[in-house]
């Protein structure tokens, strides 16, 4: 698989889904351990990816955009040969 794409920097776009994935297992485990009450936060993390596919934008989103993380990446990088 040499042809794989390069990392080309976080950009909001890479950033949101994994900090959605981050708090989703953070917040399960922390149902798991404490109290199922945790899972309505996977339920608002969940609302927020849903809000963030329709209108491209999410609370998180705006967080990024002020610590200053470009909203897209340089570009789609061509494969080495």
């Amino acid at each position: 698989m040499p042809n794989l794409p390069r990392h080309q920097g976080w950009s909001i776009e890479r950033l949101v889904p994994l900090l959605a994935g981050v708090f989703v297992l953070f917040s399960v485990l922390l149902a798991v351990t404490f109290s199922q009450w945790w899972l309505i936060f996977t339920g608002f993390v969940g609302a927020n990816l849903l809000f963030y596919s329709a209108v491209g934008w999410c609370p998180a989103t705006l967080l990024l955009r002020r610590a200053g993380v470009p909203a897209t990446s340089a570009g789609c990088p061509t494969p080495r040969r």
